[in-house]
């Protein structure tokens, strides 16, 4: 049997070569293999939107300059806004919690006095309950002047 086989190379957008091997007498077909285009190896993988911008000389004078200046302009100008607008809205919550923490706090002294109060009227009422109550084996017992007779 004779082995013939036949090797593609590609480059992908990753900037890897990927080597396509295809045996034709054998019956097997190989695993494509990544194969890194620079001889170090890896690097970072740059987004599309950078990928031209490297090499190219930008006029500071062309229209389009001028409108992305003025977008991206706008666009910080709209986010300083927001972050500004967003950390006067929380201090705006936290004098709010403030002051509903100050009148809780109050609610609570009220309450605690109340309850004092209360405990205090209780046990005093409870004390002389105690002391009006006879034991029930202690009655004294009245005289029935119709069965004393008998």
């Amino acid at each position: 049997m004779s082995k013939t086989s036949q090797q593609n190379t590609t480059t992908d957008a990753s900037a890897a070569s990927v080597i396509h091997t295809q045996a034709h007498s054998s019956g097997l077909q190989q695993v494509p293999q990544l194969v890194p285009v620079s001889p170090g190896g890896g690097g970072k993988a740059v987004p599309p939107s950078k990928q031209g911008k490297k090499n190219s000389f930008v006029d500071r004078n062309s229209d389009e300059y001028r409108q992305r200046r003025e977008r991206n302009n706008m666009a910080v100008k709209k986010s300083r806004l927001k972050s500004k607008q967003k950390a006067q809205d929380t201090l705006q919550r936290v004098n709010q919690l403030k002051e509903e923490n100050e009148r809780l706090e109050a609610k609570i002294k009220l309450l605690t006095k109340e309850l004092s109060v209360l405990k205090d009227l209780f046990l005093e009422h409870a004390h002389n309950f105690a002391d009006n109550v006879q034991p029930v084996g202690t009655e004294t017992s009245t005289s029935n002047p119709e069965n004393s007779g008998q």
